[in-house]
């Protein structure tokens, strides 16, 4: 199969689903947007930035406290991903958004993957109209390991598709 007719068959699929997934894998319920229309999908390509901290019981424990990635689409960067958590555009746009809902990663070393509800746009261009965000196709980002020192920070590169969608 040629570059060009595998990127048609992605981009149909796309069409089709509503998320860069296949049609014939369709996306978890929990993240799933069925009458969302697609504006924009990114590879991302970053880390996921933890803390150690104390716990409960009095040990130390990993705990997540931002990502920061870059969003590439045609091989080009097109924006930024990082705390809040916000998306950031090439354009001067932005979205923060909050959990909405998620589904276990393919392993136990990848982060969950995500439905994003946005609460706030900055800016005007193409993340002006989205509402939800979908985090999918997750590889890493889970940290493992023992921390033994409170406030160290570690990190676990990662990479993620993410889709943003506009109510119709």
């Amino acid at each position: 199969m040629t570059k060009a007719l595998v990127r048609a068959v992605v981009l149909a699929s796309f069409a089709l689903t509503g998320s860069a997934a296949s049609a014939a894998d369709p996306l978890p319920d929990a993240v799933a947007a069925p009458s969302e229309i697609p504006v924009l999908s990114v590879h991302a390509e970053g880390v996921q930035v933890y803390e150690c901290k104390p716990v409960t019981d009095g040990k130390l424990a990993w705990s997540f406290r931002e990502p920061v990635a870059t969003l590439i689409a045609d091989g080009r960067t097109v924006g930024r991903h990082y705390a809040g958590p916000n998306w950031e555009h090439v354009d001067g746009s932005a979205v923060t958004a909050r959990t909405n809902g998620s589904a276990p990663g393919a392993t136990p070393a990848d982060i969950a993957w995500l439905k994003l509800e946005v609460i706030s746009h900055r800016g005007n261009g193409l993340f002006s109209s989205v509402a939800t965000v979908q985090r999918i196709n997750t590889s890493g980002g889970e940290l493992s390991g023992a921390c033994d020192k409170a406030g160290a920070l570690g990190s676990a590169a990662y990479s993620a598709d993410y889709v943003f969608l506009r109510r119709d």
